[in-house]
């Protein structure tokens, strides 16, 4: 029974150049979610760790950040632990590969032939584990993007054990919604590969499906590389079991590695008094490990003013990330509605009944856009003074 933790888009040395003087914490972050991942692997002693490529962030990483990356897979490779690793899109295996320019086997201490860390590559495209009973295909181009399948060649059966994985770095296809990829297959190819476990990365949420037989699984990134990234934060604990009677299975379990939260809030701007009140609502959500996501919808009163830069800055040190959006509009004019029969009250009835059909659905965008247009129309209808058309 097999037991393997699966991992891929961890993006060590990424350079998060839209945080500013936060990036260097963020890498940290990175590091400190890889470390977990270790953790866990320890904690749940499996066989075998897959790192399903963007280890690495770009190949252009300076020594250290290779000898740290080094030193948590030793943390594995001492206790037996076999680690297997392909490159992804951002640390792909063109010529200056940094699975080409540093043996990572040999940076960790193994003899050549060790089968404790083992870099899948076209030249080396599977390991074969007898005790285990496994064999696990590398699927991987040597460059970033290619328009040969990744299950080109890759046979049905494998005499030499029992229990079938692949490791690939890109994209299931689905119609109308990802069409296109660096490294691209279909839900048919992994139906037809006879695999019992596809390991996935280039994906950063964690997600599993089935196709005929095949158990795949995107681990997604250990933590957020762009902080919109929710379904992030995790690893996969498979696990592959024979059951009595010969029949397989194969359990896909996510793990939490991952620091990041993510809180997204809609608030009724008609019931903001002040910025200075905004400011202390959002305070209370403080934490220095959340990305806080807020939208101002609705009908806000006249007098409110919310500068949504000042407010970003002055919540800036209580969270990872703030971002504030204001789709608010400032209620209609005072007064009684126009009578129906008239050209504004028909105007006045028709966009009340689109705001009312946008806020029903949750289109706040639609809602602001209407609620906007109602406004400026009854402004303009009212008294064609208010208003100048450009």
């Amino acid at each position: 029974m097999p037991r393997l933790l699966h991992l891929a888009d961890v993006h060590l040395g990424a350079r998060y150049r839209d945080l500013g003087e936060a990036a260097a914490r963020q890498r940290e972050r990175q590091l400190a979610a890889f470390r977990r991942s270790i953790d866990v692997a320890l904690e749940q002693r499996v066989d075998a760790v897959l790192i399903c490529g963007d280890l690495f962030d770009s190949n252009g990483q300076p020594r250290r950040s290779v000898e740290k990356a080094i030193a948590e897979l030793r943390r594995l490779t001492d206790r037996g632990v076999r680690v297997v690793i392909i490159p992804g899109t951002h640390d792909c295996y063109e010529q200056g590969s940094i699975y080409r320019v540093f043996d990572l086997r040999q940076l960790a201490g193994l003899p050549n032939g060790s089968d404790l860390l083992t870099v899948l590559t076209p030249e080396t495209p599977d390991v074969v584990f007898p005790d285990l009973d496994l064999v696990v295909h590398g699927r991987v181009s040597a460059t970033k993007s290619t328009t040969r399948s990744p299950f080109a060649g890759l046979p049905a059966t494998d005499p030499r054990a029992r229990w079938r994985v692949a490791m690939i770095h890109g994209s299931l296809r689905i119609p109308g919604k990802v069409e296109s990829d660096d490294v691209l297959f279909t839900d048919a190819e992994v139906a037809a590969s006879g695999l019992d476990y596809l390991a996935l990365g280039h994906w950063h949420s964690y997600q599993t499906g089935r196709a005929g037989a095949t158990v795949w699984a995107y681990s997604g990134a250990p933590e957020p590389v762009a902080l919109d990234q929710d379904g992030a934060g995790q690893v996969a604990l498979v696990t592959l079991e024979q059951r009595a009677g010969g029949a397989r299975d194969v359990r896909v379990e996510p793990l939490t590695v991952g620091r990041t939260g993510f809180l997204k809030l809609d608030l009724d701007a008609a019931e903001i008094r002040s910025q200075d009140a905004l400011l202390e609502q959002l305070r209370t959500h403080a934490d220095p490990d959340l990305v806080l996501d807020v939208r101002l919808v609705g009908m806000s009163a006249p007098t409110l003013e919310i500068d949504t830069d000042e407010v970003v800055r002055a919540l800036g040190s209580a969270f990872l990330k703030v971002r504030l959006r204001n789709l608010a509009t400032p209620s209609l004019p005072e007064g009684p509605a126009p009578p129906a029969g008239t050209i504004a009250g028909l105007f006045t009835i028709t966009l009340e009944a689109r705001v009312a059909a946008a806020h029903a659905a949750q289109d706040f965008v639609a809602e602001a856009e209407a609620a906007e247009v109602l406004r400026l129309g009854r402004l303009l209808l009212d008294d064609p003074t208010h208003v100048t058309l450009a």
